[in-house]
């Protein structure tokens, strides 16, 4: 069979952060790499680098079978193309990834003809088989509508992403100063519990990890030199971390990483960080999320400011970048965000990414907002952890927008960082991010000068 697996380009009302970096749509490699060990004709196809329609692509693959790929801003978009799709070519259409898993009835439409709500390769791989052999799905536990109850996997044993499939993209994947950028992925699921977060709800509270030989394995077949690990946290466990440093050094593996982790394992394993930076840690995201003590209580963050200071002097103590996270409260007023940017520059973070609080569907704290929302649910496009979906409570919404400008501006244009940058990564590179972060801020701004916001 012929199959197009697709990454949806954003809607143009997203706030979207193409401009700053662009990471390989991992998880159709996955798919296609499994889908063509059973013979399958598969391509991929990244909407958010190809310049012509949807139809255009149809028409030219002639697929039997489409995969869309799609998180919560996408869901429109998403039933856009599968609407498309159809009336172009009378095939399947199936839809996944974590959205789809966590709230697949978002993504009901008379144009999708599968929803996966678990296990995704493994669904995807069980609807082609049917389909192939004019067999019913109805017996599938991962499509949604089935009505039945799929146990999720707690182990992943699929091969490794045959990266040849987005070959036509791949020098153009990057993350802002992560150039040319891979993605890995080595765990699944999350041991925490943060109440804004629904990672959890992916794997059914279920946290799993591949063996670090596999890891390394499919380490020594990426040509890239810097590898973003796209788990949801890297940092949870110390013994296996020296061991993937070690294994690092034997095979003599000379690659950078970008990674998630948390504030409090980097507080309490300072020996494992610095061990880290010896075998190419050069950054972390790291989720502070808040200078306020109950604010992290709120979120569940388990952790304080104290730890939180504690984790950015380690990582800036051993020269490795700190990619602040940090939600902004909707009862925030302007003294709030005098505030949060004193502490930021008291931290000596450069890189920021100022989140308005988004009570996602599916998570804890849905249920407690959901009446008081001024983005509805079915502006999906919105739901971009960018605009505001709950009203402030005690500004208006412009000037919210204005004073989460205002910190980016003061932290990103600050002479001693913009130094700091060039002398690290050279003028073309601060150049480049220097361009993609004003075309985010023209966004904001032009979110703030609408008669109407929303």
């Amino acid at each position: 069979m012929k199959i197009l697996l697709i990454r949806p380009k954003p809607h143009k009302e997203t706030i979207g952060l193409q401009k700053v970096m662009i990471c390989e749509p991992l998880e159709l490699e996955y798919l296609g790499t499994y889908i063509k060990s059973y013979g399958h004709e598969v391509e991929i196809l990244d909407m958010i680098l190809e310049k012509k329609p949807i139809s255009f692509y149809i028409e030219k693959f002639n697929p039997d079978v489409v995969g869309l790929t799609a998180y919560i801003a996408h869901v429109n978009i998403v039933k856009e193309y599968a609407r498309e799709i159809k009336q172009i070519k009378n095939c399947s259409v199936v839809v996944g990834g974590v959205h789809a898993e966590v709230v697949p009835e978002d993504f009901d439409s008379p144009f999708i003809d599968y929803i996966i709500k678990a296990n995704g390769i493994k669904t995807f791989g069980q609807i082609i088989s049917a389909l192939q052999n004019n067999l019913s799905t109805e017996n599938i536990e991962g499509i949604w509508g089935n009505n039945l109850s799929p146990i999720k996997e707690t182990t992943f044993a699929y091969p490794h992403p045959d990266r040849s499939l987005v070959k036509k993209y791949r020098d153009k994947y990057y993350y802002m100063f992560h150039n040319p950028c891979a993605l890995m992925k080595t765990s699944f699921g999350c041991p925490y519990n943060c109440s804004f977060c629904f990672c959890r709800k992916i794997t059914d509270g279920k946290y799993f990890f591949r063996n670090i030989k596999d890891i390394i394995d499919e380490l020594k077949n990426i040509p890239e030199d810097e590898i973003y690990i796209v788990d949801d946290d890297f940092l949870v466990d110390r013994d296996r971390l020296l061991e993937f440093c070690n294994a690092l050094d034997e095979q003599n593996i000379k690659k950078k990483y970008l990674i998630y982790g948390r504030a409090d394992f980097i507080a309490k394993n300072e020996d494992v960080i610095k061990r880290f930076q010896a075998s190419g840690l050069r950054a972390v995201i790291v989720g502070l999320e808040s200078g306020r003590e109950e604010e992290l209580l709120k979120y569940n963050k388990k952790s304080s400011v104290e730890i939180n200071e504690t984790a950015v002097s380690i990582l800036n103590k051993y020269n490795i970048e700190c990619y602040g996270t940090f939600i902004i409260g909707i009862d925030y007023e302007k003294k709030d965000f005098s505030n949060l940017y004193i502490w930021i520059k008291k931290l000596n973070i450069k890189f920021i990414n100022l989140q308005p609080f988004t009570p996602l569907p599916g998570t804890e704290l849905y249920d407690d907002y959901k009446d008081t929302l001024i983005i509805s649910r079915d502006q999906f496009e919105k739901w971009d952890l960018a605009h505001t979906v709950v009203k402030p409570v005690k500004m208006d919404i412009r000037s919210y927008y204005f004073n989460i400008l205002k910190i980016y501006y003061k932290i990103t244009m600050n002479p001693v960082n913009i130094l700091k940058m060039i002398k690290k990564y050279g003028i073309k590179e601060c150049f480049k991010l220097s361009l993609g972060t004003s075309s985010i801020t023209m966004q904001y701004i032009k979110k703030s000068l609408q008669k109407e916001i929303r």
